[in-house]
């Protein structure tokens, strides 16, 4: 918990980094770039498209007159927006954090490798191309389970906890990896998150929660439905900001981690009664710390003057 919470309070310190507020908005002027365009020129045929659907559906005219005759005469005209902004919310999610590990996370990890860790050394375990396959397989999983578990967000608890845990365990898969690209070899990295497994998806979760804190955009009423295009640029930076303290969270923690896991393999060894008769040893200690390997065996004479 220690270890959680220190890389959590490092993480904030280091958003605050100059270069980290100006690095955040590169992948931002991407993304915002291709969601503005897109908005401009497909949000009126989209909103349309899903009210022309939602007409031809019986069972939600009925509850929309059903609504409409108990005082809710507004809601028409904001569901079919509103369903737009639900189905484009998780596009631009999953392409803010893909823009933020590809792009951010490795600039992020050699930042608090040279501040904070400078003696580890780099082992260079995965290469970007297996990152990046590594991300968009994580992506499509997370997408099915999404796409599988919309049904049960109609149960109003479910649909607080079901998709911060997907979305967890999509960050959790994506920043771990990334953060231990460059120093951790293939064994180091899958036996460190085997054993920070629990913590790592906590990790996830919270920021799965933290990344809904862009919605707040769309707590203004209709009026906001008619800035679409706008407030959607704002939430891309919102989620471009998340996602980049997220990344530092993941890289501080997990860099620690692998500092602390290299430290327990090179443990001391406690010499023994046999060591000291010079026979059965199976390796030599140097300075307190054990160096496997054969140690060379000594003549009769020398164990026995």
């Amino acid at each position: 918990m220690s270890l959680l919470l220190d890389a959590f309070w490092r993480a904030v310190a280091y958003c605050l980094h100059p270069r980290v507020m100006i690095l955040s908005l590169l992948p931002l002027v991407g993304i915002a770039a291709l969601t503005f365009v897109l908005g401009w020129f497909f949000w009126e045929p989209a909103v349309d498209a899903v009210r022309l659907q939602l007409e031809q559906w019986a069972l939600v005219e009925a509850a929309l007159g059903w609504l409409e005759s108990i005082g809710a005469h507004g809601l028409r005209g904001v569901l079919a927006p509103l369903i737009v902004v639900v189905l484009a919310v998780p596009l631009i999610v999953i392409a803010s954090l893909l823009a933020v590990g590809l792009f951010m996370t490795p600039w992020l990890v050699r930042l608090v490798a040279a501040r904070r860790f400078p003696a580890l050394e780099r082992r260079q375990g995965e290469s970007w191309w297996r990152s990046v396959a590594w991300a968009l397989a994580s992506t499509v999983v997370a997408l099915l389970a999404l796409v599988v578990s919309v049904p049960l967000w109609l149960i109003p608890p479910l649909v607080f906890v079901l998709p911060p845990l997907i979305w967890g365990w999509l960050t959790y898969r994506v920043m771990s990896f990334d953060a231990l690209a460059e120093h951790a070899t293939r064994e180091e990295r899958l036996r460190l998150t085997h054993e920070h497994r629990w913590q790592l998806w906590a990790m996830g979760v919270l920021s799965g929660y933290a990344g809904a804190a862009p919605s707040l955009v769309w707590a203004f009423g209709a009026v906001s439905f008619i800035f679409a295009p706008l407030l959607i640029v704002a939430s891309v930076w919102i989620y471009t900001v998340v996602f980049a303290f997220s990344s530092l969270w993941f890289v501080h923690y997990c860099l620690a981690a692998l500092q602390l896991q290299r430290a327990r393999e090179a443990v001391p060894v406690a010499q023994g009664p046999d060591d000291d008769a010079g026979g059965g040893a199976s390796g030599t200690a140097v300075g307190g710390i054990e160096h496997r390997g054969a140690a060379p065996a000594l003549p009769p004479s020398a164990s026995n003057p």
